[in-house]
């Protein structure tokens, strides 16, 4: 049971919600499993800090849509293969799991507590679509996906570095970065024919970062090849 002083902001919610429905088509048993997941994670972040105090109230937008947004951006007549670095509270792995059922998911976190609430999670919403990578990074095995995400996980030449051996040419970067996506892209100038930036649709500053890289093109710190 989560606290009266966290109550869920109602006006937020159903704005979300519409948003999730007349975007992504989501069923009534989605629409379900995504308010189990709301009241799981509400209760957590009691234990442990998964969200941020400041945005319980309003975790709909801030965080489910926040997350269930980047399914715009893909092929929805295609299954695919996702991978989504340092997972923390489940966003956006555990909402586009949801949303995705003939998609694959893995979730990689390192750190125990997490990969714990994780496993819980995903448990009690059977996604059987979904599976923890409980390790750093750096140790999960060489594999390739379709689509690679990280909310707010690394800088971009860290996180290309690091993630590169999972993607191929044809890899989809899908990469919320908050209000310094466009300063990231513009700090490489050799980026700005890779990668572009959409606007979020939950914060008007906001944005997401979205492309497609050949891996060889990668340099040992995150730049691009010549």
């Amino acid at each position: 049971m989560t606290r009266p002083d966290i109550e869920v902001n109602r006006q937020d919610r159903q704005q979300a919600l519409d948003w999730i429905n007349s975007r992504l088509g989501a069923t009534d048993a989605q629409i379900e499993h995504l308010h189990m997941f709301v009241r799981m994670l509400l209760e957590e972040a009691e234990e442990q800090n998964l969200i941020a105090a400041a945005t319980r109230r309003i975790i709909w937008s801030r965080h489910i849509l926040d997350s269930a947004q980047l399914l715009d951006h893909v092929p929805r007549e295609t299954s695919m293969s996702w991978i989504d670095l340092g997972s923390g509270a489940g966003l956006p792995g555990i909402v586009l799991a949801i949303l995705r059922p003939a998609d694959q998911f893995t979730l990689v976190e390192r750190r125990p507590l997490r990969i714990s609430w994780l496993e819980r999670a995903i448990d009690r919403l059977e996604l059987r679509n979904a599976h923890v990578c409980g390790t750093a990074v750096a140790a999960v095995p060489d594999q390739k996906f379709d689509v690679i995400t990280a909310r707010a996980f690394a800088p971009m030449p860290k996180l290309l570095a690091m993630a590169g051996r999972f993607a191929t040419k044809d890899t989809l970067w899908l990469l919320p970065k908050g209000r310094s996506a466009n300063d990231e892209v513009a700090a490489i100038p050799s980026w700005q024919n890779t990668f572009h930036v959409e606007p979020s649709v939950t914060d008007s500053e906001s944005g997401i970062i979205v492309g497609r890289i050949d891996p060889k093109a990668i340099g040992p710190k995150g730049g691009v090849r010549r």
